[in-house]
């Protein structure tokens, strides 16, 4: 079967016009929006907030507004508490609904991990920060072992260890080298 390649029914000039008076049409549209916003926030404000004669008003009528200002700052206050809180208890049942979700269709991505190798230098440096000088010499911390004081703390047996294997069997075996251990460690 074959299959025929069709002409386009518009072509690439008109498209581009087309595409062109489309952008400029939103653009306007958008224009028009911002403006509108403008006008709606004005008349909002003009509404529940008009200006304010403080000129001609007596000490005793300016605090009766401050009171009346206040009054009106903390319902505004209380309002904006509650839509947060509702805000953030939806936002946490979307993110409990998502993961449901993702648990009941079973899928999980999880990615392709790589083996790091990092420094133990470089761990501290990301820990600590860069402006922290820090270099880890593990092997200045360790303490020096000479061969000759190991040798003189643990006596050197000569006997055979096929000798001690019936001794040593069983519970009582068990805790003669117990006790054993536990007189050395003294």
């Amino acid at each position: 079967m074959f299959f025929i390649q069709r002409k386009p029914k518009i072509s690439a000039s008109r498209k581009l016009m087309l595409k062109s008076l489309m952008v400029a049409k939103a653009k306007e549209e958008l224009e028009q929006e911002i403006v509108d916003k403008e006008r709606e926030k004005h008349s909002y404000l003009a509404e529940r907030a008009p200006s304010l004669n403080v000129g001609h008003m007596s000490v005793a009528q300016l605090q009766d507004l401050c009171r009346e200002l206040h009054a009106k700052i903390d319902a505004v206050d209380e309002e904006r508490y509650d839509i947060e809180a509702k805000v953030m208890l939806n936002t946490r049942e979307i993110k409990d609904l998502s993961i449901k979700v993702l648990d009941l269709r079973g899928k999980f991505k999880r990615p392709a991990l790589r083996r790091v190798r990092v420094s133990a230098d470089a761990i501290l440096r990301s820990l600590l920060g860069s402006k922290h000088k820090v270099s880890m010499d593990l092997r200045a911390n360790l303490k020096s072992v000479k061969k000759e004081d190991t040798e003189k703390k643990r006596p050197v047996e000569d006997s055979d260890w096929r000798k001690n294997v019936e001794a040593m069997s069983g519970m009582e075996g068990r805790k003669k080298m117990f006790d054993a251990a536990k007189g050395s460690a003294q």
